[in-house]
């Protein structure tokens, strides 16, 4: 990956930079991130929030907080969504799809347990979190 790689939302009323590599890629399978993303599984990338940065409409932003574990930003003007803040993990999801000249290169599954559908592909499937994220590090 380029030392950046910038996204907009839907509308571009939103624009964001990341710098360098995310701390993580892969896929979540949990029921918040199904309904948020309305469909069956959700990719992320999380970086550290240093390295996040919203260059073009931060008022534009607002957020939503289901529970304490994800502050998710979307556009008001489109309904885009931008990123998740996890405050628990100190990180930040911005999400692979908004962003231009970034690559996704999964490398885990999260909340597994929770899938919707089953997915053949050799990365590892925790039932949560791997433990250094704060999960139990089980897979499933």
């Amino acid at each position: 990956m380029a030392d950046t790689a910038t996204g907009r939302c839907f509308c571009g009323a939103v624009e964001i930079e990341v710098e360098g590599e995310p701390a993580a890629q892969g896929y979540c399978h949990c029921v918040d991130c199904r309904e948020w993303s309305a469909g069956p599984i959700n990719a992320f990338a999380l970086w550290a929030p240093d390295k996040v940065s919203v260059t073009k409409g931060e008022d534009r932003l607002k957020g939503y907080e289901r529970t304490e574990a994800s502050d998710r930003r979307f556009c008001v003007d489109c309904g885009g969504h931008v990123m998740t803040r996890h405050p628990g993990m100190g990180l930040v999801d911005v999400y692979p799809a908004v962003l231009s000249g970034f690559s996704h290169a999964p490398g885990l599954h999260v909340f597994y347990a929770e899938r919707m559908m089953d997915v053949p592909d050799d990365l590892p499937k925790f039932k949560n979190l791997p433990s250094e994220f704060g999960g139990t590090g089980e897979t499933a």
